[in-house]
């Protein structure tokens, strides 16, 4: 199996990014195509190159984050992450990783490789770790405007998603909203909870911002702008919360004691907190496997993001999603 990997995609690549690969192929055994231009990845790999486990794929250009997504993925053919989506649909590798412009992914893997039946819109589900198991929260940046119908659509998706790669079967499902009860919430909440209503699903309800790591839920549903927000305010909150109690603890003579003393639960304690544990977030909705990761990603994070799509192929996610599609959609 390979992984292509976008080589020239983040705010720190192509180095950061190629260290995450050769840091996956050693220590997971996956392979991987690094997308990008030749002659630099050659040079930054130098002598790590693994013959048969890391290859590389020319390409003369990249899409930046602060071009439009569409436009430049139509308008770039040889972008680095078009020629990696060119390689799944060309049978040479099965899932693509990225941690460049996200809205340019999306759109790359839908003109590339096209929707999975019944889906109009492809989503990214950010997973968070938390203290009862982990809870998808879907979308968190690939669509920023959606209809109800979009909102159920991403339950649908993740709770396939959920059930194959997670192991939570038959997950509760939550609408994102500002109250629990049914009348909370924009009109395009309040449909959208009829259509869950309706449904087979394990829907509980309205949940709030709270649930994403308090509640009995294993997946909430909101739009991408919501998500994002979301998303961001929990990965600025985490930073927060480490470097309070560092300084907190470094600040008297029982606090650096006590910190030797409680290493271990400290050192847990951070890992809970941190996002890169996962890697990325998987995009769900496009008929392949993609991972999107942070912008602002680390080689273990780009390393972690690997490892996840090689399991989403081994775990045959786009086949079940796309059973479980027709049987809730049919």
């Amino acid at each position: 199996m390979y992984v292509a990997v976008d080589a020239m995609g983040g705010d720190h690549a192509p180095e950061v990014v190629v260290q995450g690969a050769v840091e996956a192929v050693t220590e997971f055994g996956v392979s991987v195509i690094l997308v990008g231009d030749e002659a630099r990845l050659r040079e930054i790999l130098g002598d790590r190159r693994i013959r048969d486990r890391i290859l590389t794929a020319h390409c003369e250009d990249f899409i930046s984050m602060d071009e439009p997504p569409l436009k430049a993925v139509r308008k770039k053919k040889r972008a680095s992450i078009r020629v990696a989506f060119d390689l799944v649909r060309d049978g040479k590798a099965e899932a693509v990783v990225s941690a460049g412009n996200s809205g340019a992914t999306v759109a790359a893997g839908v003109l590339t490789l096209g929707r999975l039946k019944g889906v109009e819109r492809p989503a990214i589900a950010g997973v968070f770790p938390r203290e009862a198991g982990p809870v998808v929260l879907i979308d968190v940046g690939a669509n920023v405007d959606c209809r109800p119908a979009h909102l159920f659509q991403f339950g649908i998706m993740a709770r396939a998603f959920a059930s194959s790669c997670l192991g939570l079967r038959d997950p509760k499902i939550g609408l994102l909203s500002i109250g629990e009860e049914g009348i909370k919430g924009n009109e395009q909440v309040r449909l959208a909870r009829e259509l869950f209503e309706k449904s087979n699903l394990n829907f509980i309800g309205n949940v709030e911002g709270r649930d994403i790591f308090a509640g009995d839920v294993q997946i909430i549903v909101c739009d991408g702008f919501v998500g994002n927000v979301a998303l961001k305010l929990s990965e600025g909150m985490a930073e927060a919360v480490r470097k309070m109690l560092s300084k907190d603890l470094r600040s008297s003579f029982l606090g650096r004691v006590g910190s030797r003393l409680a290493q271990d639960s400290l050192r847990n304690f951070q890992e809970k907190l941190d996002y890169e544990i996962y890697g990325g977030a998987p995009l769900l909705g496009i008929n392949g496997v993609g991972v999107v990761c942070h912008g602002d990603s680390s080689p273990r994070a780009i390393k972690n993001a690997i490892k996840l799509a090689a399991d989403y192929v081994e775990n045959r996610l786009v086949e079940k999603m796309s059973t479980e599609l027709k049987e809730l959609l049919d």
